[in-house]
C-alpha cells in the first residue's frame, strides 16, 4: 500500500497528491497522512466523491485516511471519476453588478432569496472571494441558504478564502472546499453561473 504524507500542505496540495496517487495506484488502496480539520475533510469528500471508501484512523496529530475499493468502477464506470453535474453557480462577491455597495448586497440577497422560488435549481453554489462572507455568522442570506442545502444544493465556500477574511471559524452552511474541487465543479458543469 502506496503511504503519501500531505501533512503541512496547504490546500489544494492535499487534494491533488490524493488525486494523483489514487491515479497511479490503478485500483489499489492508498494511505493519506492528513491534517486535521480542512484537509482531513477536503481529501474525505473528494475520495467519497469519486465513490471511493474511506477508513480513518488517528495518525500523530493528523489523521491517516485509507482510500480504496472504487464504488463507481464495480458498477461499470471509468475508475475514479464523478458523474458530471449539472449546473454549477459560482458566487465571487457578496454583491451582485457593479454599481453601488449598498444596491449591489441588496440585489444579491434578492437573488439568493429569489432561487427559492425557482423549480430548477443548480447543484453546487461555489463561493469565493468576499462570496463566503455570505455563508458566514451575520450573512443575512444564511436561511436562504440552509433551505437551498436542506432541498439538495450542495454549498461549498473557499477554504483560502475564509483564511482571509478570518471567518473559517464562522462558517454557518455548506463546507470548506478547495481549488481543485472548485476546478473540477466548473470543468465537469455543463453550466456555470457566475455572479
Amino acid at each position: 500500500m502506496k503511504i503519501i504524507d500531505c501533512r503541512t500542505m496547504s490546500c489544494p496540495a492535499p487534494v491533488i497528491a490524493t488525486k494523483r496517487a489514487l491515479e497511479e495506484a490503478g485500483g489499489e488502496t492508498v494511505q493519506i497522512l492528513v491534517d486535521s480539520g480542512a484537509p482531513r475533510e477536503n481529501v474525505t469528500r473528494f475520495a467519497k466523491g469519486r465513490g471511493y471508501e474511506v477508513q480513518e484512523s488517528p495518525f500523530e496529530e493528523g489523521f491517516a485516511l485509507t482510500i480504496g475499493g472504487d464504488m463507481l468502477a464495480s458498477a461499470g464506470l471509468p475508475t475514479g471519476t464523478a458523474p458530471a453535474r449539472k449546473t454549477a453557480m459560482l458566487i465571487t462577491s457578496d454583491r451582485l453588478g457593479d454599481g453601488g455597495d449598498e444596491l449591489g448586497r441588496v440585489l444579491m440577497k434578492n437573488f439568493i432569496i429569489t432561487l427559492l422560488d425557482l423549480d430548477r435549481l443548480p447543484e453546487r453554489m461555489l463561493f469565493l472571494n468576499s462570496g463566503v462572507l455570505l455563508t458566514t455568522e451575520g450573512s443575512e442570506v444564511l436561511e436562504a441558504l440552509h433551505s437551498l442545502a436542506d432541498r439538495g444544493v450542495e454549498i461549498l465556500s473557499c477554504g483560502i478564502c475564509l483564511d482571509f477574511f478570518h471567518r473559517k471559524d464562522k462558517l454557518k452552511v455548506g463546507s470548506v472546499t478547495n481549488m481543485l474541487t472548485t476546478a473540477e465543479s466548473l470543468m465537469d458543469a455543463g453550466s456555470v453561473i457566475r455572479l
